[in-house]
C-alpha cells in the first residue's frame, strides 16, 4: 500500500474495460433479448438467506475495507459488522492483515471500539498481553507464571486475506483463493485506486434484502428515472456495456458527453463520458464517478436487514477549504442523495412490496439481465456449496 500521493502514475484502462467503452461508443443498449425472471421469494425467504449466508458470507472471499482506510503501517481498526469480531492492521513493514480480534490468552476483545489504532504494538486490556501488527506475541507480564510457553505459537489468529487494487479482501475459512480478486483489482489499480485518500466513510441501515441493494447497480433501466432530479441528466438512457471476470460483474453506462474525439486510452478522458459500476461477489458495489470512487461494502444481518458501509475514495488529501468543500457536496450527492434517498430507499420499498406476497417473480426487461446473470452466479455458488 503506497501512501496517497500526487505522484500517480498515468492512468490507462485495462482491455476489459476499454472494450466496455468502446461498446458505448458503438451505441451499445440491449443486454439481452429476451425478458427475465427472479423467484420473489430469494429476496424474503429466512430459510434461502441462510443458506445463502452459509455458502456465500461464510466461505467466499470478499471485501472488508479499502486500503485507504490503513494509508500507513503500524495502524488498525476493529470491524464487527461481517458478524465476526475482526481486526485489520497494516503492520510495521506495511502489509495488510486481518486478524480475529481475540487476545490468545483468555479470548479477550484486544482491540476495543471503532475507531482506527495508530500504533506499533496491541495490549490486551485485561492481562497486557502484547501483541505486534504482524499477528505476533511480543510480550507478557510475569512470563515466568506460564512455563515452557511458546509465543512464537500464541499469536493473533489470521485469516486469509490478500490486498489488490487499493481493496483489502478476507476469507472465512482456509484454503481461499484470491485469483479472481487479483484479476479484477486490474480494473482498480487503472482507476488509482491504490493511491486514494479516504474522505468520508458511513454506515447506512437499509430494511431490504441484500440482493435489492445489489440490483439496484445491476441495471441501468432505473438511472434516469429514479435519479430524475440527482444523477439521471447526465446520462444517456439504455447505452450500457457489461461483462464479467469470474464472477464479478461489471459494467458500463454512456454519459451525456460527446465521445467521437475523445481518448479512451487515458482513463481520466474516459471517466468524463463513461462510468463503470462493479458488482463484485458476494456483495460489493464499486462506482467509480469522474474524478471520485465510491466503494459500498454490503454486509447482510437477516433477511430484509442489510448493512452499507459507503466509502468515498478521492484522489488526493484537500488542500484547503474551497477543495474539501468540493469534495464535501459530491460525498452529499452520492452518499445521502443518490444511495441513501435513492437506491437504498428503492430497496426498501422493494422489500415492503415482496413481503406482501403480490408477486410470485421479479420480471426483468432487456435492459435489466445484469440481474438475472447475479442471481445465477448465485445460484451457482449455493449448488458448489452443497
Amino acid at each position: 500500500m503506497n501512501a496517497p500521493t500526487t505522484d500517480v502514475p498515468a492512468l490507462r484502462p485495462t482491455e476489459g474495460q476499454l472494450a466496455l467503452a468502446e461498446a458505448i461508443r458503438k451505441g451499445a443498449g440491449r443486454e439481452t433479448d429476451t425478458i427475465g425472471n427472479v423467484p420473489a421469494d430469494r429476496y424474503t425467504d429466512p430459510a434461502h438467506f441462510a443458506r445463502e449466508k452459509s455458502a456465500l458470507f461464510d466461505r467466499l472471499p470478499q471485501v472488508l475495507v479499502p486500503s485507504a482506510l490503513l494509508p500507513a503501517p503500524n495502524m488498525a481498526v476493529p470491524h464487527d459488522q461481517t458478524g465476526r469480531p475482526l481486526l485489520v492492521t497494516r503492520d510495521n513493514e506495511g502489509k495488510a492483515h486481518v486478524f480475529l480480534n481475540v487476545c490468545r490468552h483468555r479470548g479477550t476483545r484486544l482491540v476495543e471500539g471503532e475507531e482506527i489504532q495508530c500504533a506499533k504494538r496491541l495490549v490486551c486490556p485485561y492481562h497486557a498481553w502484547t501483541y505486534k501488527l504482524d499477528g505476533k506475541l511480543l510480550a507478557l507480564p510475569r512470563p515466568e507464571t506460564f512455563p515452557e510457553l511458546e509465543k512464537d505459537g500464541m499469536g493473533l489468529v489470521e485469516l486469509p486475506s490478500c490486498e489488490t487494487g487499493g481493496l483489502i479482501w478476507f476469507a472465512p475459512n482456509e484454503g481461499a483463493d484470491f485469483a479472481d480478486a487479483q484479476r479484477i483489482g486490474e480494473d482498480f489499480t487503472a482507476f488509482g485506486m491504490e493511491y486514494s485518500y479516504l474522505f468520508r466513510r458511513k454506515t447506512h441501515k437499509v430494511k431490504g434484502n441484500w440482493k435489492l441493494i445489489m440490483d439496484a447497480f445491476l441495471e441501468s433501466y432505473h438511472v434516469t428515472r429514479l435519479h430524475a432530479n440527482t444523477i439521471g441528466p447526465f446520462f444517456k438512457d439504455g447505452v450500457t456495456s457489461g461483462d464479467s471476470v469470474g464472477p464479478h460483474l461489471r459494467s458500463a453506462v454512456g454519459r451525456l458527453e460527446e465521445m467521437e474525439k475523445v481518448d479512451l486510452t487515458d482513463m481520466n478522458e474516459m471517466r468524463r463520458v463513461i462510468t463503470f459500476a462493479y458488482q463484485l461477489l458476494p456483495a460489493t458495489v464499486i462506482v467509480p464517478s469522474p474524478d471520485y470512487v465510491n466503494v459500498m461494502v454490503l454486509m447482510p444481518q437477516r433477511h430484509d436487514l442489510t448493512l452499507v458501509e459507503d466509502f468515498m475514495l478521492i484522489p488526493e488529501e484537500p488542500k484547503n477549504d474551497k477543495a474539501r468543500d468540493h469534495w464535501e457536496r459530491s460525498w452529499k450527492l452520492l452518499d445521502g442523495g443518490v444511495f441513501a434517498s435513492e437506491d437504498f430507499r428503492a430497496a426498501e420499498l422493494g422489500q415492503q412490496g415482496l413481503e406482501s406476497g403480490a408477486i410470485r417473480e421479479l420480471t426483468l426487461g432487456t435492459l435489466e439481465g445484469g440481474i438475472a446473470r447475479f442471481d445465477a452466479i448465485v445460484q451457482d455458488a449455493l449448488r458448489a456449496a452443497n
